[in-house]
């Protein structure tokens, strides 16, 4: 039976880590899938429950070197103490090279510590890699600093004194020490976004009881509370207001700066923040139902799952430490045989192993996609994962639904036109089929029902027939809601195309083939949709529409949002029938909705998008959700999307280009141990620093 289960690996130090764990992993038959995250500490492994259990899983990975744990603990920064008193250590050692006032023998008193107590952490890592029979950066360290800690104990015991090499090993351990405490610290900067999210949950909520008011937990929240907020507080819960009006502000939610006026009926979300009002709000999402939990969670599990590339880039990476040792092996044979000269030889083989380094090629994917979900995130777009996120930087075509994503999707009635019934019973019977519907045409027809003041009548046997209406039965009676592909009278057609031509889109109240009444509806278009398609087409993208509205309408909309090319008319299986047309011509697609008939396409698409108002069904079955239905943030999120590829492109080009450069610098002498342990340590930071420079982008919308 399938299962999934996320843990904290600690102890990893690079690419070659993750590829030793997930190798381990995926060795075991019952392991499907696993998926290990350097900068998160994180492994997502989907396994069979009846081949495999989770202790053993946990098992897998102590047998692989590591430690791992359902509880994820707070990631460990390498102690500034401990880098203070290496330094304080290896200062006389590195002033020796150029002042000879320390004996020999304190050098080694001076270099034994750094290499055996503070530099236990390399050696501890590096067996742990043997065992596995694996590498890791540790084992390079390792086997390099204690070659060069070896050379010079061997030159000092056999009274060859005059050139020692305790200061090269005692500041390469400085110097990589250093470098991963500040990559520490500049990976920590990569989680902020997420950090900010988390501190949304209030500390405490108010609620109303019949004993008065009471303090409680917010997660003690249930359903159904009526949660009292003060001015300034934060929300609690996602609810519904009964009583109030404020100004509520959801910006780091939402992204959106503006504050927006809330009045009774209204709905709002947990995190965010109340304005000037005192609100009661009755709860209907509490704990991982909420928002704020599910935009905690996406952005977590897109930061956890692997990009498409960085999987290649792990597999470069495991091969990455057998070659430079291997590498380092022939340096040293031959730099012997051409010098004679066994401390020139051993001294450019542990260069070798010293400037090698797999954490910037490790680094390099998982810190940009880091940043960039946490940015996109404040803007309210939420990315389930990352091949979404870099899949979409090469999309070539977006296919909009009309309803909700390019309209505002609240349409309202604008005529009724009855035949052999007054408007008042043909409203009563249409609200009557449509009570509790959430479609849009539904909650329209319910408004002017409820505006007329029209007695609902009770209905059965209701059932709604995609893309063709809804039926059921009243007093007896059957009737259909229907679209126009139900009506077979051709009478009507002139005053239908007359509506259409409007813009308007139309309904039929249909009894045993007898038209009883026509509703004609109209939806406005949102102010933002056409500035979104003309930025698609400056980012050289094609956009089309999908809708299962008439022809007329769908003209309407297409030309006000400047769309190149549309679709009307057609069912939910017709839309992902076009995606899947588009693909086979070679288009990259990405498909944009809200609502349950767009999840076959979502689903197909290169990329779903889902809007943030419409169905869960819509948002569990899209790698991107917009928290607000706002088209602008769909160039935006393609814009992101750009910039980050770019980034990870840009870091692994550095990350490759500082190996093939510097090993062959190393192995041909023109490099010595130190200035090769400090390019080994800048080049995880400068990896992470570049990552971060997407913190600087920011959305149109």
């Amino acid at each position: 039976m399938k299962n999934s289960i996320d843990l904290h690996i600690s102890g990893m130090s690079c690419a070659s880590c993750v590829g030793r764990v997930e190798k381990a992993l995926q060795k075991n038959a019952g392991v499907q899938k696993a998926s290990v995250n350097l900068i998160t500490e994180k492994a997502h492994i989907v396994f069979d429950e009846q081949k495999i259990s989770k202790t053993e899983i946990i098992g897998l990975i102590k047998n692989a070197g590591y430690e791992s744990s359902f509880v994820f603990k707070k990631q460990k920064e390498h102690s500034l103490t401990l880098i203070i008193i290496s330094s304080i250590l290896t200062l006389p050692l590195f002033l020796s090279m150029y002042i000879s006032f320390i004996s020999p023998w304190i050098q080694l008193i001076l270099a034994t510590p750094i290499q055996f107590i503070i530099g236990f952490r390399f050696y501890r890592s590096a067996w742990g890699a043997l065992k596995a029979r694996s590498g890791n950066m540790e084992l390079l360290v390792a086997v390099g600093t204690t070659a060069a800690y070896g050379l010079s104990l061997y030159l000092l015991l056999t009274g060859h004194n005059h050139h020692l090499y305790f200061e090269s090993s005692a500041v390469v351990i400085t110097l990589v020490l250093l470098g991963k405490y500040l990559e520490d610290k500049a990976r920590k900067e990569t989680s902020k976004a997420l950090e900010a999210l988390h501190k949304l949950n209030p500390e405490s909520a108010r609620i109303q009881t019949e004993n008065g008011e009471k303090e409680i937990s917010p997660s003690d929240l249930k359903v159904g509370d009526l949660l009292i907020v003060g001015p300034g507080e934060i929300i609690a819960g996602d609810g519904i207001i009964q009583e109030g009006s404020s100004h509520i502000n959801e910006a780091h939610l939402t992204g959106e700066s503006v504050t927006k006026e809330k009045v009774p009926s209204d709905k709002v979300m947990g995190g965010s923040i109340n304005g000037e009002g005192l609100l009661l709000i009755k709860i209907n999402a509490v704990g991982s139902s909420t928002m704020l939990s599910r935009m905690i969670k996406m952005v977590e599990d897109a930061q956890g799952i692997k990009a498409p590339i960085q999987r290649l880039v792990d597999k470069i990476s495991s091969y990455f430490v057998p070659v430079v040792f291997v590498i380092a092996i022939l340096t040293f044979i031959i730099t012997f045989l051409v010098y004679g000269n066994m401390e020139v030889a051993i001294l450019r083989a542990v260069t070798v192993l010293v400037i090698a380094c797999p954490c910037a090629l490790g680094l390099a994917t998982p810190a940009s996609v880091m940043v960039s979900t946490g940015v996109a995130a404040k803007a309210g777009i939420l990315i389930k994962d990352a091949e979404a996120l870099e899949i979409l930087h090469a999309v070539t075509l977006v296919a909009f639904d009309k309803t909700g994503t390019l309209t505002k999707g609240f349409p309202e009635v604008k005529t009724i036109m009855t035949f052999e019934i007054d408007e008042s019973q043909a409203l009563s019977i249409m609200a009557s089929l449509q009570k509790g519907s959430e479609h849009p045409l539904a909650r329209a027809i319910l408004k002017k029902a409820e505006e007329q003041k029209v007695v609902m009548q009770k209905s059965s046997e209701v059932k709604a027939i995609i893309g063709m209406g809804i039926e059921g039965t009243i007093n007896g009676t059957k009737y259909l809601l229907a679209s126009k592909k139900n009506l077979t009278s051709l009478i009507y057609n002139e005053l239908i195309k007359k509506h259409e031509a409007l813009g308007e889109t139309m309904s039929f109240l249909i009894q045993d083939s007898k038209l009883l009444a026509m509703v004609s509806f109209k939806d406005q278009i949102k102010n933002e949709s056409f500035a979104s398609i003309q930025k698609l087409k400056n980012l050289g993208i094609k956009s089309i529409m999908l809708t299962g509205d008439n022809q007329g309408c769908a003209a309407e909309i297409a030309k006000e949002a400047g769309i190149d090319d549309f679709f009307a008319e057609i069912f939910p299986q017709d839309k992902a029938n076009i995606i899947q047309n588009y693909k086979k011509q070679g288009e990259i697609t990405a498909m944009i909705g809200d609502g349950i008939n767009d999840a076959p396409s979502l689903l197909l698409a290169d990329v779903g998008i889902a809007m943030g108002s419409g169905t869960d069904v819509a948002m569990h079955s899209a790698g991107i959700t917009l928290i607000r239905s706002n088209p602008l943030l769909i160039p935006d999120a393609i814009d992101l999307s750009r910039k980050t590829f770019s980034k990870i492109k840009q870091n692994l080009f550095w990350a490759f280009f500082y190996n093939v450069i510097g090993i062959p610098l190393a192995a041909f002498g023109y490099l010595n141990p130190m200035l090769a342990g400090l390019a080994m340590a800048m080049s995880s930071v400068s990896v992470i620093m570049n990552a971060l420079l997407l913190r600087k982008w920011r959305p149109s919308a």
